[in-house]
């Protein structure tokens, strides 16, 4: 049920499908299809949960409950901003906000 609120980044590479969990980056999937990988992602997701709560440990809270209130304002080059709107299409996110915060948050685990 935890890992079901957890949001899944997904990248197309070769024809293939990967996936990773926004609040859980080290946690895996991969499939053929879209619908394949969320599916597998999800399973491994459910899984690093159980193992978490059965050690004791507290998962992370899914990141829809954050209650975002705080704006931080980055300048970038109209080149740069192109580019990182691209990136954040490929791998399937909303919008490059949510692909600037992924990224941040992935590098300060």
């Amino acid at each position: 049920r935890i890992a079901k609120q957890y949001q899944i980044v997904l990248v197309s590479e070769g024809g293939q499908w990967y996936g990773h969990g926004l609040e859980l980056p080290t946690v895996f999937g991969e499939g053929t299809t879209a619908n394949k990988c969320v599916a597998n992602t999800l399973e491994a997701m459910a899984v690093t949960v159980a193992t978490m709560l059965e050690l004791g440990q507290t998962p992370p809270k899914p990141a829809r409950q954050g209650v975002r209130s705080v704006q931080v304002n980055v300048r970038l080059t109209p080149e740069e901003k192109a580019l990182m709107e691209v990136n954040a299409k490929q791998k399937g996110f909303r919008g490059l906000s949510d692909f600037i915060r992924a990224g941040a948050l992935t590098l300060a685990k």
